[in-house]
């Protein structure tokens, strides 16, 4: 019952039950998914962020247990889209009147989107939010799912689901930097990672809001230094990367402001 109420205390919501099929991990696994649980719940931001003056959307980070290593679940985006039509993102969107919070939005897009149902998800964390190039200000929610999951796309909305080992984002083989504008006037670098698929035999482009949260979580659960460059100062990653989001977020006003 303690762990339920610490649970109830970290998410903000009634304790959910991890699916069964976890007690079938191993110990090193079983281990492994404790370690990130702690971490991640160290890193919630729950809803410190959720006033702003910003509409707001949010996108589910999907983790689940492969081969005894952490993978992250994304989607490609359907090409009938009107918005970034084939572009890799996860399950997500703008927030709706009848959502609760941010977790809310997260998990009504993933089951829309993937047929991922909410029971499914075992809900660790919020992490600090980016803005999209819409002005969006999205909230990353993180979520164990179990590997067994099937995913059911949403051909209006999703073309292609996969899966990418998380360590791929602080170590990966095929990375580079874009150069980024950002709202106030400054180019920043933005992380752009190739990922080749040996399942689908293809390759997927992971980048901008989604590389950007991707190689934040892996920061965060692996606590390792990667092999590019990153915004942050890694000795204080959360105060870091709250600082550079305030930043962020006050050049957004301060050229709301100059365009009255």
């Amino acid at each position: 019952m303690a762990a339920e109420r610490d649970e109830q205390r970290d998410t903000g919501r009634a304790p959910r039950a991890v699916p069964a099929a976890g007690s079938r991990r191993s110990a090193p696994e079983q281990g492994l998914w404790e370690k990130a649980r702690r971490r991640l719940r160290e890193c919630d931001v729950g809803d410190k962020f959720s006033r702003l003056a910003l509409p707001k959307a949010a996108v589910l980070l999907p983790l689940l247990l492969r081969d005894g290593r952490l993978h992250l679940l994304l989607t490609v985006r359907s090409m009938q889209l009107r918005r970034s039509p084939g572009e890799v993102c996860f399950p997500g969107g703008k927030s709706e009147a009848s959502d609760k919070d941010e977790i809310d939005t997260a998990l009504r897009e993933a089951a829309e989107e993937v047929g991922l149902q909410p029971e499914k998800v075992e809900v660790i964390c919020r992490l600090v939010p980016g803005i999209d190039k819409m002005n969006n200000l999205v909230t990353p929610v993180v979520g164990f799912i179990e590997d067994t999951f099937q995913a059911t796309p949403n051909p209006d909305e999703v073309s292609e689901v996969f899966v990418v080992p998380l360590e791929y984002f602080i170590k990966p083989l095929n990375y580079k930097a874009l150069s980024y504008r950002a709202p106030s006037g400054h180019s920043t670098p933005m992380h752009c990672f190739i990922y080749d698929d040996q399942e689908q035999k293809k390759s997927f482009k992971i980048w901008g809001l989604t590389a950007h949260f991707a190689v934040f979580l892996a920061l965060v659960i692996f606590r390792e230094r990667p092999t590019f460059e990153v915004d942050y100062d890694l000795d204080n990653l959360i105060l870091s990367a709250e600082n550079n989001f305030i930043s962020l977020y006050a050049s957004i006003c301060e050229r709301k402001k100059s365009n009255l």
